[in-house]
Order: structure tokens, then sequence, then C-alpha cells
């Protein structure tokens, strides 16, 4: 049984939709007839792009200027709502995705189930999972109540699928006064520099751990991932010494990738970092210690100094270049 309809808030980056937003548009065109999309910055092709993926509406807030995003798409999904029935409503678990389903659950009086890492439907509601202790467990969790239910769902959860479906229907709403909440301004905005993919879109990923010894060591993360045309990750443990950005960081608390290859460098792999990474198509470990739990996931395990292979590795590498 499918659900009647489907609320999506999808978000863009200066590249277009985010891939994030694709795989939620993509998941609830499975699960409902019906699903519409909100975007507070449109582009030029986006009803194409969001009806390739199974959209039949597309709904473009207006009025967003230099105000919060989750503040104007909040009142315009609440205002909606009073002639709209909607079953459920899809964020992604990003700062704006988490900030946007916040105000909303605030302004309905009705909780969000977050973490989300699958979904099923059970009669006329959707059940979600949720990975716990690290990911050792999963439990599941679903509304009793009144619709709309709101999920927060973790990157790579779903997997975009193009349809190639006809152009959504395009609708323009405002959202007018926003009381003592629209009065916050966005004055500057910073955009973190990097080169290659993104860590969550990237084909492979490198990824670094402690085993490397110190932060000087992270440079051949960066200079593997770059020769593979990849991105450099890390674990938990060398963000918090700080050798790293937080931006880098791959697991429970950080992204959720699924590369095609993930290459694990000096990680021993602790279960918050693998239920980020164990999805992806092809793991190699490299690590001294051959009772590393990481071993235990990987499709090909190298017992050895990473100070010793990746150097060899990266040689090889630039040889055939």
């Amino acid at each position: 049984m499918t659900l009647s309809k489907i609320w999506v808030f999808a978000e863009s980056t200066e590249s277009g939709i985010t891939s994030t937003s694709l795989e939620l548009i993509s998941a609830a065109s499975k699960f409902a007839d019906h699903v519409e999309v909100f975007v507070a910055s449109p582009e030029p092709g986006y009803s194409e792009i969001v009806g390739a993926y199974g959209a039949t509406k597309l709904i473009q807030v207006t009025d967003v200027n230099d105000r919060l995003i989750g503040t104007v798409v909040a009142s315009a999904m609440a205002q909606l709502l009073s002639g709209n029935t909607v079953d459920a409503i899809f964020f992604a678990m990003t700062p704006e995705g988490r900030d946007c389903a916040a105000r909303l659950s605030v302004k309905l009086d009705v909780p969000v189930l977050t973490n989300v890492v699958n979904l099923s439907v059970d009669g006329t509601r959707l059940v979600s999972e949720h990975a716990i202790f690290g990911g050792s467990e999963i439990v599941q969790a679903g509304f009793t109540g009144s619709s709309p239910a709101i999920f927060a769902i973790r990157a790579k959860s779903f997997t975009a699928e193009s349809r190639g479906g006809m152009p959504a229907e395009v609708v323009q709403v405002g959202v007018g006064d926003l009381g003592s909440a629209g009065k916050a301004r966005i004055v500057e905005q910073h955009l973190e520099e990097r080169s290659g993919p993104k860590l969550d879109e990237a084909p492979v990923v490198v990824s670094g751990g402690r085993g490397l010894g110190q932060a000087e060591n992270y440079k051949l993360v960066e200079e593997l991932a770059k020769l593979l045309g990849g991105a450099p990750g890390a674990s938990r443990a060398i963000v918090d010494a700080g050798w790293v950005p937080y931006s880098y960081q791959v697991g429970q608390t950080g992204k959720t990738v699924k590369p095609n290859v993930y290459i694990a460098c000096g990680i021993s792999g602790a279960t918050q970092h693998m239920v980020g990474m164990k999805g992806a198509k092809n793991i190699i470990a490299i690590n001294k210690d051959e009772d590393a739990p990481i071993f235990s996931i990987a499709d090909l395990g190298i017992v050895g100094d990473v100070h010793k292979i990746v150097p060899k590795l990266i040689e090889a590498l630039q040889s055939r270049t």
C-alpha cells in the first residue's frame, strides 16, 4: 500500500540540488502517489530535475532574501498544511534540514524522528529504522498520532534513482510576516575551500586514522586521494585531535559515504566509524594490527605499516601517470 502525499525539503548548493535531496525525493516517490518538493533558492531546470526523480510538484518559497532558510520554509509548510493532507515530510540530517525540521515541529507541535537510516510502509504509515549503540543494533519507530510524520534522514540511506518523469508542476509560495523569527539575517557566509569531489559524493574515499602517527602524515592520505580522483576522509580520533577539519569526518557523528572504493589507512575500525562507511562497494584496509576490527568488513586487508605501504602505493600510481 502506498501513501497519498509526501513533502520533501530539497537543499541546494552552488552546483545545484544536493545528492542527498535527490535521494529523499527518489525514496518518497516509492512510498507515495504524490511527491511535492520545497526549495528556497530555485534555479532554472529544477522542475525537470525533481520531476525526473519522481516529484509531481515543485513549491518555490519566495521572499527568502537574506533570511534563514529554515525559518522561511518551515513557515511556508505550516501555512500550506492548513489546506493539505500530508502523510510525511522528509528532511535531510544536515544543519539546514535539522533547523527547518525543528522549527516546523514547534509550529505543529509534532515530534521529529531523527537519524533515520531506512523506511518501510506498514499499512497506512511509515516505519523508520535507526542505528543505535554505534550502529551495532537497529531499532524501529513510527508515529501513532495524526499526520504529518516528520523524518530527518541520514545521507546515503537511499539511492537516488532517476525515473525519467515529466517536469514537476511549479508553484510559488510567499510566507508574509515571520514575526520575531524573521528578524534574523545572514550577514556573511564562508564556504569551505576544497579541491576535487565532495566527500559524500566521491567515487573513491581515502581516510586516515590515528595509525598515521602525527598530523603531518595526513598529507599521504590527501596525496593518495588526489591520485585516485577521490576525496580525503578521517576518523573521529584525528578530527578530535585537530589534525583535520570536522568536515572530513566519516562515521556516525560525521558523514556517511558509499563510494565504489574506500581505503582506510591506519584506522582500527571503531563501530562508530564503520557505520559511516560500511556501505562502500569495495573496502581496503591498511593496518599493522592484524586483529583490527576494520578487517572484519574489508574486502582486501593489508597487514603492515601504513607509513611504508601508502608511499609505495603513491609511487606506483605516479609511475603509471
